[in-house]
């Protein structure tokens, strides 16, 4: 059996939660031979392997969404698109309901037509300038034009892009790596398409657009329309979807999934590997809190930097450790360092890219400030080392740490997203009580072992593998 893992910004240049999952996946199905698709924002000499290949991974192919300078320039080739390419490259534009079939057979068509050819072509110039001048009258053209062309242009190459032949294409996101898997079935009609969402990424890349200043306010809807509408080709080809949680399916039932493709996959940890950790501290008077995360703006590191420092205020005797990779992005990396400094707390320390294993049997409570997740590893293997969490109602937080009704009792406490002055009370309350942060370490250790072992999880993909 080959199956195509497809990943978006992730692995395995890219360090965290899902790419941790992935590899978990692969390393553990030895009998499964893998070829790895991967998405990357561009095509970046210093891109190296966060993570050792398993011998199973037969392949790793790169696609990069930035455009080569090659395929910019025009080869003047004669086309012309049909009424029906005109139509669907329309609906696309706007957002309206398309049949993804149309555009994928006007990509395969035109797949050796360079698409810079086709951007810049009478016939996408009329369709674009029908829409402009239909919905966008108030809106400047060469600006419209150009912010549709860059639209069409990504989207496009990814359309063209080569698929390997395999069994099973499975994406572990909608976007590019949902449309990926959906063409992978379109040119495959033998193999089968399953998706994975952790997260919900076109909910993460509405949020981040409504937020973006690159994207000018009468833009934003578009970008948002455009996004939706990839999550759609997705869930159209897809033969099986899973969540990892009943809030995630509910969400993909709203955003056009069908019910009856969805299914329930919980994440799992390897709870061995938290059985021997060192839990001897450098200073026993010292309450130590750890926040294992990549220092990225989703993560919002800044809220669990304020959160502590307010808590400091009142606690002297407590340590914050930001556990995990600072080179994802320097620009925020620094802004956070630069907030330490400014608010003058000696006590939080930053240890960059590390073994957490090696530091997580210390910390009497973990911390998670995330704006947007899925099921956080992070915390089940917080749960897993027994460690009381304190997180933000994103994901599946909630359902971890206060349960689904199975009388385990709570392992945590859940904050508001950007409460930084709850998460400063709980980090006070549970900094004030020993018993309670053991009696909720238990609670955690007792939940994890109970529905969120790796060998469940790996047990549920190789069952879906097997009968799909």
């Amino acid at each position: 059996m080959r199956i195509c893992l497809i990943a978006e910004g992730s692995y395995p240049y890219v360090t965290g939660g899902v790419s941790s999952w992935i590899q978990m996946l692969v390393s553990s199905m030895k009998e499964i031979e893998f070829v790895i698709y991967a998405i990357s924002a561009k095509n970046d000499e210093g891109l190296t392997y966060k993570y050792e290949i398993p011998d199973n991974v037969v392949e790793i192919k790169d696609i990069y969404l930035d455009i080569d300078d090659n395929k910019k320039v025009k080869s003047k080739v004669k086309f012309n698109l049909t009424d029906i390419e005109k139509e669907v490259i329309g609906k696309f534009i706007v957002g309206e309901y398309f049949n993804w079939k149309d555009l994928f057979d006007c990509i395969n068509r035109l797949k050796n037509v360079n698409t810079v050819d086709i951007l810049m072509s009478e016939d996408f110039f009329d369709v674009v300038s029908d829409i402009a001048s239909k919905y966008y009258p108030h809106i400047i053209f060469n600006h419209f034009f150009w912010t549709i062309r860059s639209m069409m242009m990504t989207v496009f190459e990814v359309l063209k892009s080569d698929i390997p032949k395999c069994d099973i294409y499975h994406s572990v996101s909608t976007g590019y790596a949902g449309l990926v898997g959906a063409l992978g079935k379109y040119y495959n009609k033998d193999s089968k398409f399953i998706l994975t969402e952790h997260g919900i990424y076109t909910r993460e890349r509405e949020e981040e657009i409504i937020k973006a200043d690159w994207v000018k306010g009468y833009f934003k809807d578009n970008w948002i329309r455009y996004f939706y509408n990839l999550s759609r080709a997705a869930y159209t080809y897809s033969d099986e979807v899973y969540s990892l949680f009943e809030k995630n399916k509910k969400l993909q039932i709203e955003l056009g999934c069908d019910r009856n493709k969805i299914k329930i996959v919980p994440n799992g940890v390897k709870l061995d590997r938290f059985k021997n950790i060192d839990t001897k501290k450098d200073d026993e008077s010292i309450i130590y809190i750890g926040a294992i995360v990549r220092v990225v703006p989703i993560k919002d590191v800044k809220t669990i930097i304020q959160a502590f420092v307010n808590a400091n205020e009142e606690m002297k005797n407590i340590r914050l450790y930001i556990i995990g990779p600072m080179d994802e992005d320097e620009d925020y990396t620094k802004e956070c360092i630069d907030l330490v400094e400014s608010l003058g707390n000696k006590n939080i320390l930053f240890t960059g890219r590390v073994d957490i294993s090696k530091y997580i049997g210390k910390m009497d409570m973990l911390l998670l400030g995330s704006i947007s997740e899925g099921q956080p590893l992070s915390v089940l293997e917080g749960m897993a080392a027994k460690k009381p969490y304190i997180t933000t109602d994103v994901g599946a937080c909630k359902e971890l740490l206060y349960g689904n009704d199975d009388n385990i009792g709570h392992c945590g406490i859940v904050v508001p997203v950007m409460g930084y002055s709850q998460m400063a009370d709980a980090i006070i309350k549970l900094a004030k009580d020993e018993k309670l942060r053991k009696e909720m370490g238990e609670n955690g250790y007792k939940r994890v072992s109970t529905y969120y072992t790796q060998e469940q999880f790996i047990e549920n993909y190789r069952k879906i593998y097997g009968e799909i």
